[in-house]
Protein backbone atom coordinates (compact mmCIF):
# COMPACT_ATOMS: atom_id res chain seq x y z
CA UNK A 1 0.00 0.00 0.00
CA UNK A 2 1.31 3.15 -0.90
CA UNK A 3 -0.16 6.84 0.24
CA UNK A 4 0.76 9.94 -2.16
CA UNK A 5 0.39 13.48 -0.38
CA UNK A 6 1.28 16.26 -3.47
CA UNK A 7 2.10 19.70 -2.09
CA UNK A 8 3.00 23.01 -3.17
CA UNK A 9 0.38 24.40 -5.67
CA UNK A 10 -1.29 27.36 -5.38
CA UNK A 11 -2.31 31.02 -7.38
CA UNK A 12 0.74 32.15 -9.74
CA UNK A 13 0.68 34.88 -12.34
CA UNK A 14 2.22 33.90 -16.01
CA UNK A 15 5.84 33.29 -16.79
CA UNK A 16 6.61 31.97 -13.04
CA UNK A 17 7.47 28.71 -11.57
CA UNK A 18 5.63 26.72 -8.57
CA UNK A 19 7.39 23.18 -7.18
CA UNK A 20 4.97 19.98 -6.77
CA UNK A 21 6.26 17.72 -4.46
CA UNK A 22 4.82 14.18 -4.00
CA UNK A 23 5.37 12.59 -0.59
CA UNK A 24 5.08 8.83 -0.39
CA UNK A 25 4.16 6.24 2.74
CA UNK A 26 4.99 2.87 2.67
CA UNK A 27 8.68 0.58 1.91
CA UNK A 28 8.56 0.46 -1.91
CA UNK A 29 8.56 4.10 -3.11
CA UNK A 30 11.84 3.29 -5.15
CA UNK A 31 9.87 0.14 -6.99
CA UNK A 32 7.54 2.25 -8.60
CA UNK A 33 7.75 4.62 -11.76
CA UNK A 34 5.37 7.95 -10.74
CA UNK A 35 3.76 9.85 -12.86
CA UNK A 36 2.36 13.77 -12.92
CA UNK A 37 -1.05 13.69 -14.27
CA UNK A 38 -3.52 17.02 -14.81
CA UNK A 39 -6.77 17.47 -15.02
CA UNK A 40 -8.56 21.18 -15.60
CA UNK A 41 -12.07 21.57 -16.23
CA UNK A 42 -14.11 20.11 -18.39
CA UNK A 43 -11.15 18.34 -19.68
CA UNK A 44 -9.78 14.73 -19.39
CA UNK A 45 -6.79 13.40 -17.30
CA UNK A 46 -3.52 14.25 -19.11
CA UNK A 47 -0.16 12.70 -18.49
CA UNK A 48 2.41 15.63 -17.86
CA UNK A 49 5.63 14.15 -17.11
CA UNK A 50 6.71 10.31 -15.67
CA UNK A 51 9.66 9.04 -14.26
CA UNK A 52 10.71 5.64 -14.04
CA UNK A 53 11.54 3.38 -10.74
CA UNK A 54 15.45 4.89 -11.01
CA UNK A 55 14.68 8.43 -12.29
CA UNK A 56 17.06 7.20 -15.27
CA UNK A 57 14.63 7.76 -17.37
CA UNK A 58 11.65 10.99 -17.75
CA UNK A 59 8.75 11.35 -20.63
CA UNK A 60 6.80 14.52 -21.37
CA UNK A 61 4.14 15.94 -22.31
CA UNK A 62 4.67 18.29 -25.79
CA UNK A 63 2.93 20.92 -24.19
CA UNK A 64 5.13 20.81 -21.05
CA UNK A 65 8.34 19.54 -23.05
CA UNK A 66 11.42 22.41 -21.80
CA UNK A 67 9.53 24.52 -19.04
CA UNK A 68 8.58 20.99 -16.72
CA UNK A 69 11.30 18.94 -15.14
CA UNK A 70 9.96 15.41 -13.18
CA UNK A 71 12.69 14.47 -10.70
CA UNK A 72 12.76 11.99 -7.55
CA UNK A 73 14.43 11.51 -4.87
CA UNK A 74 13.91 7.77 -3.36
CA UNK A 75 15.94 8.31 0.02
CA UNK A 76 13.62 11.23 0.72
CA UNK A 77 10.25 8.91 -0.62
CA UNK A 78 9.41 12.27 -3.08
CA UNK A 79 8.99 13.04 -6.44
CA UNK A 80 8.79 16.40 -7.40
CA UNK A 81 7.95 18.80 -10.66
CA UNK A 82 9.25 21.97 -11.57
CA UNK A 83 7.59 23.93 -13.54
CA UNK A 84 8.94 27.05 -14.72
CA UNK A 85 7.53 29.76 -17.09
CA UNK A 86 4.05 28.77 -17.04
CA UNK A 87 1.11 29.55 -18.91
CA UNK A 88 -2.65 29.95 -18.49
CA UNK A 89 -3.18 26.84 -19.88
CA UNK A 90 -1.25 25.01 -17.58
CA UNK A 91 -4.44 25.39 -14.68
CA UNK A 92 -5.58 22.73 -13.53
CA UNK A 93 -5.46 20.16 -10.41
CA UNK A 94 -2.12 18.13 -10.38
CA UNK A 95 -2.05 14.72 -9.52
CA UNK A 96 0.70 12.64 -8.67
CA UNK A 97 0.43 8.65 -9.21
CA UNK A 98 2.68 5.01 -8.70
CA UNK A 99 2.81 2.27 -11.16
CA UNK A 100 4.23 -0.23 -9.19
CA UNK A 101 5.28 -2.18 -12.61
CA UNK A 102 8.34 0.24 -12.34
CA UNK A 103 7.95 1.36 -15.92
CA UNK A 104 5.93 4.66 -16.41
CA UNK A 105 2.93 4.74 -18.86
CA UNK A 106 0.75 7.40 -20.38
CA UNK A 107 -2.38 5.68 -19.37
CA UNK A 108 -3.84 6.26 -16.09
CA UNK A 109 -5.95 3.20 -15.65
CA UNK A 110 -2.58 1.99 -15.19
CA UNK A 111 -1.63 3.89 -11.64
CA UNK A 112 -2.18 1.57 -9.00
CA UNK A 113 -2.34 4.61 -6.29
CA UNK A 114 -2.83 8.55 -6.96
CA UNK A 115 -3.00 11.96 -4.39
CA UNK A 116 -5.63 13.65 -3.86
CA UNK A 117 -4.76 16.49 -6.43
CA UNK A 118 -2.97 19.97 -5.96
CA UNK A 119 -4.50 22.78 -7.48
CA UNK A 120 -2.60 24.84 -9.69
CA UNK A 121 -3.78 28.56 -11.11
CA UNK A 122 -1.98 30.39 -13.55
CA UNK A 123 -3.49 33.97 -13.95
CA UNK A 124 -2.66 35.70 -17.36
Amino acid sequence: QVQLVESGGGLVQAGGSLRLSCAASGRFFSSYAMGWFRQAPGKERELVAAINWSGASTSYADSVKGRFTISRDNAKNTVYLQMNSLKPEDTAVYYCAADGSGSYSPRDHEYDYWGQGTQVTVSS
